[in-house]
């Protein structure tokens, strides 16, 4: 290459140097090359060429502090592209990029945009922030593009630490590799949006540290980081971002937040005198800000020998892991939760758990935020969600409590769900072993009349199990059949055969573990032969399971006379003494998610394959909708739940949870949430209502996994952390859809299907109920050519601004539950 014209970009760049002086801009014809610098305008920072730690020679462009003797960056250019020369030069182009040339001319390193300008320039802002922007804008904070939207390891005052919830763009800390080496390296530093935020370290996507929630103040685990004469800390969530900031309210201190190559959030400031840097506080200082260090449960203390202990009324999981000093396995209730029944006992003084798997509402009182808590059975505690005034808001757990530590001073106060039983002991017990106080004031007498009653409708349902009346029609009697939005008490008729406990028995070889193909909340699954030869499953109700009955007589309603090719066939049941089992066609290939969620099997599924799951799904769901006898909604649509025949065609199984209608009914509202989260709707999951558009949600949420083979609640990037709903919308609006396509798919897909499929899936899984098409437009829209409508924002992070305690809003990335006023973990089966 002719090196003529770089001699004379370097030769003109130093004579407007010295013509001009140092400035803070760089023009299309002012450029700076290795050793010029540009200073803001104030004198606080200086953007130039440098080389880091002692021994590296490569060069890189980064911003330091012009006032400190040493040039310690805190923002570097190109990380990942070095220079091996100081033959460097940055300049500014049209439509408005900053490139980074080397001593070829070639780009080494250089910004994006979106908009197009004639006079682009880049200015070194007194923040610390370095901005492109249209010269001819009359407004200045008009900016093409910014560092603050791209930070390194350093958190500058007014930087963004958080999610851009309109573009997608997450704006977080990586820590250097090295002294030496600026590239990013294992440990970054997140406000996560999940659930209620809080700040995160992670090492690759392991959580290290947890600052905890923020509470109004400061973060909960986080006692030093309260706002002083030095620094103000703040926090910011509405619909457009969630981000954490601070600000520093002597300009005269120069003090950031840096994370060390060795996975340390330090808080440092320069002292003049000494002409050093001062760690000011570390984040985690010490064991007990290691993330779940007690395991679930466990409150470390630092004071205390050994640091896990168990909270009041818990006990070891694992005692002789815990007698070697491994407490990582955590703590379970003594006595095990009935739901019924339970209350809240009050532990004082703690960091708050892990919220990604929270919900919150800002406006509730904590007596409203109780409320929600109780009704709610996968609910494990709640506090306040801000501490100032005397506290307001509500936050609330779904699921176990992890990372919890006691703190001397500064800790909150949560309230977690126990058993009665423990309440009652804890309230008698006026000595105690820990500082609990009752969450909610129920008399001893009433609460052992409520076990009492407990006890006797145990007794009352195992009665009747025992001795149901059965007819050769299959009718089922004795059983008082309360639907969520009805009281009323019938028996049901059911034209399905009665198969004999005898034959059933044989068949699957007395119930063997070798036969059990499948386990849920219902039972456990056997592969039969029949004495006919024909295969068959046999669903088993399990003597202690709290839901399968209800289940077992949902299922038979909702599917005995159905008949379509892309249901699954109920062949018959058998009750017997404590026996309820169902019986269905066998289908050898098993569930959907065993192929699309596994590496090997995956490739099994090319997209011809898969792109007729997709379609025979919505044909299932479409004649469930508004073909059958009866209007039905599943609430449990997911890959576990999809099965496959011997062609792989699809057949939706499960209506242990599914609802019935008349044929001008669509929906209804229910105390009862039943379904997985991850694939259940946001306004189901938060305020009960469901409808044929929340089939359609978890439709939606099916095809993206199809296409894409991962799970939407296992989902992770490296370059973001939104879930796959997120991860697709982004990718969707950007215009690279697919880039969401499974690798094993590369040479089999019809790039015109997969689009299209990932739109309708997006369109599926709108926020917005009425926004969902139905499913006989998803059949239209799959089918056709046709101009799809533009997708709205999904039901990920959401949050919603109601009236009334019963609705909130909610991040639908939270954990798959089951809720009868219940919520129960479950898991795909």
């Amino acid at each position: 290459m002719d090196t003529f014209p770089f001699i004379l970009l370097l030769c003109s760049t130093s004579f407007l140097q010295k013509v001009y002086g140092q400035v803070d801009t760089i023009t299309t014809t002012q450029f700076i090359k290795d050793g010029d610098t540009i200073i803001s305008s104030g004198g606080t920072f200086e953007l130039g060429f440098f080389s880091p730690g002692d021994t590296s020679t490569n060069r890189y462009v980064g911003i330091w502090y012009k006032k400190t003797s040493a040039v310690n960056p805190v923002w570097v250019a190109n990380r990942i592209s070095p220079l091996n020369n100081k033959l460097g030069v940055l300049k500014v182009i049209q439509p408005g990029l900053i490139v980074l040339l080397n001593d070829t001319y070639a780009t080494v390193w250089s910004t994006n945009s979106s908009r197009s300008v004639h006079n682009p320039v880049a200015q070194l802002l007194d923040t610390g922030n370095f901005v492109v922007r249209d010269a001819n804008d009359p407004n200045p904070e008009n900016f093409l593009w910014q560092s603050f939207d791209y930070p390194s390891d350093t958190l500058l005052a007014g930087v963004k630490l958080g999610m851009d919830l309109v573009t997608g763009l997450e704006r977080y800390l990586s820590s250097w590799r090295s002294s030496d080496d600026p590239a990013p390296g294992d440990y970054t530093y997140h406000c996560d949006p999940t659930g209620y935020p809080q700040n995160l370290m992670r090492k690759g996507t392991n959580v290290t540290f947890r600052a905890g929630p923020w509470n109004g103040l400061r973060w909960s685990g986080a006692p030093n980081m309260v706002n002083n004469s030095i620094i103000s800390f703040g926090m910011v969530m509405n619909s457009r971002e969630i981000y954490y900031d601070y600000e520093l309210v002597n300009k005269s201190v120069i003090s950031t937040l840096v994370i060390k190559p060795y996975g340390k959030a330090m808080r440092i400031i320069w002292i003049g005198k000494a002409q050093g840097w001062v760690n000011y506080h570390s984040a985690d200082a010490d064991d007990c800000d290691t993330y779940k260090f007690c395991g679930a449960y466990g409150t470390c203390n630092i004071l205390s020998d050994p640091f896990c202990q168990c909270l009041g009324k818990f006990e070891p999981k694992h005692p002789d892991d815990w007698k070697r000093s491994d407490w990582s396995s955590g703590c379970v209730r003594k006595r095990a939760l009935n739901c019924t029944g339970d209350g809240f006992l009050t532990y004082t003084g703690v960091k708050l758990p892990d919220t990604r798997f929270s919900w919150f509402n800002e406006t509730m009182t904590l007596d409203e935020c109780r409320e929600v808590c109780l009704r709610n059975c996968s609910c494990m505690g709640y506090t306040n969600l801000d501490i100032r005034n005397g506290g307001s808001g509500c936050l609330l757990w779904i699921g176990e409590l992890v990372d919890i530590r006691q703190l001397s001073q500064s800790g909150q106060d949560i309230y977690i769900r126990m058993s009665a039983s423990d309440i009652a002991s804890a309230g008698s017990n006026s000595k105690g072993k820990k500082t609990v106080v009752l969450a909610i004031a129920l008399p001893l007498l009433f609460a052992l009349i409520l076990l009492g009653l407990g006890v006797g409708l145990v007794l009352c349902k195992r009665k009747r199990r025992a001795d149901p009346v059965v007819t050769t029609r299959g009718r089922l009697g004795g059983y008082n059949n309360k639907k969520d939005n009805s009281n009323q008490s019938h028996h049901e008729d059911f034209e399905l055969p009665l198969l004999d406990l005898f034959a059933l028995t044989n068949a699957t070889d007395n119930f063997s573990s070798a036969n059990k193909i499948g386990e849920g909340g219902f039972g456990q699954v056997y592969r039969g032969v029949l004495e006919g030869g024909q295969e068959v499953a046999v669903k088993r109700l399990s003597e202690t399971s709290k839901q399968g009955l209800h289940e077992f007589k949902n299922e038979v309603n909702c599917i005995a006379k159905l008949q379509h090719r892309n249901l699954v066939k109920l062949l018959g049941c058998c009750i017997e003494g404590e026996e309820s089992m169902l019986v269905y066609e066998y289908l050898p290939n098993k569930s959907l998610d065993l192929y699309i969620f596994d590496e090997e099997r995956s490739a099994l599924l090319d997209w011809p394959k898969r792109f007729n799951i997709i379609n025979g799904t919505a044909r299932g769901l479409m004649y469930l909708h508004q073909d059958s006898r009866l209007r039905i909604i599943h609430r449990d649509l997911k890959a576990s739940n999809v099965l496959l025949d011997i062609e792989m065609n699809p057949k939706i199984s499960d209506f242990g949870m599914a609802r019935s209608f008349g044929g001008d009914e669509t929906g209804a509202n229910t105390r009862r949430v039943v379904g997985t989260y991850g694939y259940m709707s946001p306004e189901y999951a938060v305020d009960g209502i469901f409808s044929t558009k929340s089939d359609v949600f978890s439709f939606g949420v099916l095809v993206l996994e199809i296409v894409c083979g991962k799970k939407n609640r296992r989902f992770v990037h490296p370059d973001h952390h939104l879930n796959l709903l997120g991860h697709a919308y982004m990718l969707h609006k950007e215009g690279r859809p697919l880039e969401l396509v499974d690798p094993n798919l590369v040479d089999s897909c019809y790039i015109s299907e997969v689009v299209r499929s990932i739109h309708v899936g997006l369109l599926c899984v709108q926020q917005n109920p009425e926004d969902r098409p139905s499913m006989s437009n998803v059949i239209m829209m799959l089918s056709n050519e046709g101009i799809l409508p533009p997708a709205k924002h999904p039901g990920f992070f959401t949050e919603r601004k109601v009236e009334g305690v019963d609705q909130f809003s909610w991040s639908t990335q939270t954990p798959s539950s089951i809720n009868e006023v219940t919520i129960t973990l479950l898991d795909a089966r």
